[in-house]
């Protein structure tokens, strides 16, 4: 499906007009009239884009406006942005390789947090027994803080168990609950206080609910001036510095549309029927839909959801996506299709 304008609440295809409940923009930011002032403002101070290096000589003071809300907002010491989620989560990994004895991953994590090697933590159902054996290791734990097909944020509760020999780091991507999950939306990352963790380190897209291109580390002060002086994040190019101040600007905005969101998710819990195969968790604003022929469905009424292989070869993976910018009557006619069939 091609469309010519930004896949907002509505969309058109073929002249005619459709809902939209897809995309990742949960706080409706790219369309915010008030955000895009913001963002208008800053291009036209700082220019379209700044290929240069963040270590050069000329250092943009858009980036410490934008960093240092990101890491009041995160409630982390420190934050670095980069030009994207992945290139965060690469760059992070490539600090983290030569300070590891051993990475281990939780299930269903994105291809950002992948590396070599890395071992699982669950073995079936049990905790992998190399996190409970008695050799000293610097281990790395990769996660998402909310993984792919699930609706929660990650229990985290395991780490307990892991013996007290092992020197701990935490990565923990936050793509999908910066902006969502939290006070505020700050995501999860300051409520993660497990005593066994050294060190614990959050990367994000903010391409997602911040509505911005772009990516940010978040640490404490110590590592970020490592991740600052990386050879790879010194040889990159920048966050768009005018997306950058605009993040900064716009921590009113970021409330206002969360409670938006809030809102729009306490409408969708008070009305959709209790259905297996259509889990909803009122904090998250995502569904799986475990639903042969959902999407034609769901077209036959004017409703377009994402559709998409996530992996190659996978299965098709289908996301109802609520924002801040869908109006109550746009929720009702999608709960009152779902709940009309009995799947």
């Amino acid at each position: 499906m091609k469309v010519n304008q930004f896949p907002d609440r509505l969309i058109e295809l073929n002249n005619k007009e459709y809902l939209y409940f897809g995309g990742t923009a949960y706080l409706g930011m790219p369309t915010n009239p008030e955000f895009q002032q913001l963002v208008i403002k800053n291009i036209l101070r700082w220019g379209s884009a700044y290929g240069s290096s963040r270590s050069a000589n000329i250092q943009l003071t858009a980036y410490e406006r934008g960093e240092s809300f990101l890491a009041k907002y995160i409630q982390s010491e420190a934050t670095v942005t980069v030009s994207s989620g992945m290139l965060a989560a690469k760059l992070v990994i490539e600090e983290l390789i030569p300070q590891t004895d051993m990475f281990f991953h939780f299930p269903n994590i994105h291809a950002a947090l992948k590396t070599a090697n890395s071992l699982p933590v669950f073995i079936g159902n049990e905790i992998n027994p190399r996190l409970l054996d008695n050799t000293y290791e610097r281990i790395t734990l990769l996660t998402d803080a909310v993984p792919s097909f699930h609706i929660k944020a990650i229990d985290l509760s395991v780490i307990n168990l892991i013996t007290s020999n092992k020197e701990i780091t935490l990565v923990l991507d936050e793509s999908h609950s910066l902006g969502i999950l939290g006070n505020n939306g700050c995501g999860i990352f300051s409520t993660i206080q497990h005593k066994n963790i050294k060190r614990k380190i959050m990367v994000a897209s903010l391409g997602k609910a911040m509505g911005v291109s772009g990516g940010v580390i978040a640490s404490d002060h110590s590592f970020i001036h490592q991740m600052m002086m990386n050879d790879s994040f010194i040889s990159s190019a920048c966050m768009n510095p005018a997306l950058a101040e605009a993040t900064g600007e716009a921590e009113e905005i970021y409330k206002k549309q969360h409670l938006k969101l809030k809102d729009n998710l306490n409408h969708v819990s008070s009305l959709l029927a209790n259905n297996e195969l259509l889990d909803f968790n009122a904090d998250y604003p995502v569904i799986y839909p475990e639903i042969d022929g959902i999407n034609e469905k769901l077209l036959s009424n004017k409703i377009i959801l994402t559709n998409f292989k996530y992996t190659a070869g996978a299965k098709d993976l289908n996301r109802i996506i609520f924002t801040a910018n869908h109006q109550q009557e746009d929720l009702n006619k999608l709960i009152s299709v779902l709940n009309q069939y009995q799947f």
